[in-house]
């Protein structure tokens, strides 16, 4: 249970990541998204901790982990998730993740097949997937020209026009508290002053033409009202993943599992529970 509720800072590749640990039973990790932090998971860390012991953390860069700055060693994701979970003796785990985490969750899997006994992306990116979606490019360059010129209120604004409201919705559609969570945690990880032009490596080469290379359970869960590149990630995801299945929640974007934390939290311990590892 939360109560039981372990946290800290794992100082690990010469960074420090802010985590989070509740429950007992089988591992899970959950890997939030781009411009959000491990608050994304406020409404799955109770309900999973019944089930699994639950891991959620900062990623390098967001939320309370360490900053990003020029002149700092090349570094990737996946080692940090790794070093992270030898840090808290986890050998083998189920893998949740986001956005940006479904990205780092695939990759992840891919790295250190031995150690991933379920893969779940949600609203997934994919490493080396180079489909263009104009519409999308055109959002972000908005949203980049109001960062560059100081309205961060504005490109904070841009973010969740594109990523929780979804292409198809006004933002008067969209539940007015989920906004203002995301818009939190948006707006602190562009006021943490980390430097833009550092980017992680990534694996090489990527997952993109690796998928069939996933030989554990997975599951894809996506909204339905999300941008056209994530929906189209999904479908290659489902083709390429051998035994994968797709499970498509209506009426939510990017942020699906704020916006129907029910119906998505059923989902997920559903298809965990079939592994018999839950407590």
């Amino acid at each position: 249970m939360v109560d039981q509720l372990q946290k800290g800072f794992a100082d690990v590749n010469g960074t420090r990541l802010y985590y989070e640990v509740a429950g007992e039973g089988h591992p899970l990790v959950l890997n939030h998204g781009g411009l959000v932090d491990n608050h994304l998971w406020d409404d799955q860390f109770k309900e999973f901790a019944k089930h699994f012991k639950v891991i959620r953390y900062d990623m390098r860069g967001f939320g309370d982990s360490g900053i990003i700055k020029n002149g700092m060693e090349p570094y990737s994701m996946e080692r940090d998730l790794l070093s992270l979970l030898q840090y808290l003796d986890i050998q083998k785990t189920y893998l949740m993740g986001l956005s940006m985490g479904g990205s780092l969750s695939v990759d992840f899997t891919l790295q250190y097949p031995e150690m991933v006994d379920a893969l779940i992306t949600v609203g997934a990116g994919l490493s080396g997937y180079e489909e263009e979606d104009t519409e999308l490019i055109a959002k972000e360059e908005e949203m980049e020209e109001a960062f560059k010129r100081g309205d961060i209120a504005r490109s904070v604004e841009i973010s969740l026009q594109i990523w929780t409201d979804g292409p198809l919705r006004t933002p008067q559609q969209v539940n007015p508290q989920v906004r203002e969570r995301v818009r939190a945690m948006t707006t602190h990880n562009i006021e943490r002053g980390d430097d833009q032009d550092v980017q992680p490596q990534h694996i090489e080469p990527p997952a993109v033409g690796r998928l069939s290379e996933i030989h554990v359970p997975t599951l894809i869960i996506v909204g339905g009202e999300d941008v056209e590149l994530i929906l189209s990630i999904a479908n290659k995801l489902e083709r390429d993943i051998v035994g994968a299945k797709k499970v498509v929640i209506p009426h939510t974007a990017h942020h699906l599992n704020m916006e129907n934390p029910q119906e998505f939290n059923r989902i997920v311990i559903d298809f965990l529970e079939q592994f018999g590892k839950s407590r």
